[in-house]
């Protein structure tokens, strides 16, 4: 396996031990992926495998026109998701699909979460929502993707999430963020309080994708 490959599934097999030690996934639910350097092609997870027990061998390699170029035959359901995002967005090296619970059931309620702070604001920025599709369905796919041209945060409804990022990193302290703006928001909910968010006036001038 060629040395960047080998680093990039290092990293996200990192993140997936992570994610699932924090509650934001179970089982085999959720898939990552990053962008290969230098080439028109990504790395995601397989089919039924569990973030917290990741190895090479559980990894796809998938090109822009969506051929499983090398790596485990059998790529995620979900690979769409990420192909068709990678594909409108070239700046976006990274992509988390997690399922944070408390970001789902504010969906799901009908309670938009809501940037609460500087890091909310500042990683998570613009939070757009996509209503339920089923999970691998192309309609899923076309529906993030088409979110993701203004947000690096996409809540998918009944579901879950798509963090974006230029790095592994990024993406997932997206995720982090918007989970954690979803406990917050519902704190805030919980005190009676359904207006309080981060001011106006300071978003100008401190979102970068």
């Amino acid at each position: 396996m060629a040395e960047p490959i080998a680093a990039l599934i290092a990293q996200l097999a990192k993140t997936g031990l992570d994610a699932v030690g924090r509650g934001l996934v179970v089982a085999s639910g959720g898939n990552l992926s990053a962008r290969v350097p230098g080439q028109d092609a990504f790395v995601v997870t397989a089919a039924g495998t569990w973030l917290d027990r990741l190895v090479p061998e559980d990894f796809s390699i998938i090109d822009l026109q969506g051929s499983v170029l090398g790596g485990n035959k059998r790529p995620s359901s979900e690979w769409k998701l990420h192909w068709r995002t990678y594909q409108v967005r070239p700046d976006v090296n990274a992509i988390v699909h997690l399922h944070p619970q408390v970001a789902v059931v504010l969906d799901a309620c009908g309670y938009p979460v809501r940037l609460l702070t500087l890091d909310h604001a500042f990683y998570v920025g613009r939070i757009e929502r996509v209503p339920f599709f089923h999970n691998g369905s192309d309609e899923l796919a076309e529906a993030a993707a088409e979110a993701s041209r203004d947000a690096n945060a996409i809540i998918l409804a009944h579901h879950g999430c798509s963090a974006l990022g230029d790095t592994v990193e990024m993406a997932y302290r997206r995720a982090l963020n918007l989970e954690q703006a979803a406990e917050a928001t519902f704190r805030c909910l919980q005190l009676g309080n359904a207006g309080v968010s981060f001011p106006e006036w300071a978003l100008e001038g401190i979102h970068h994708r």
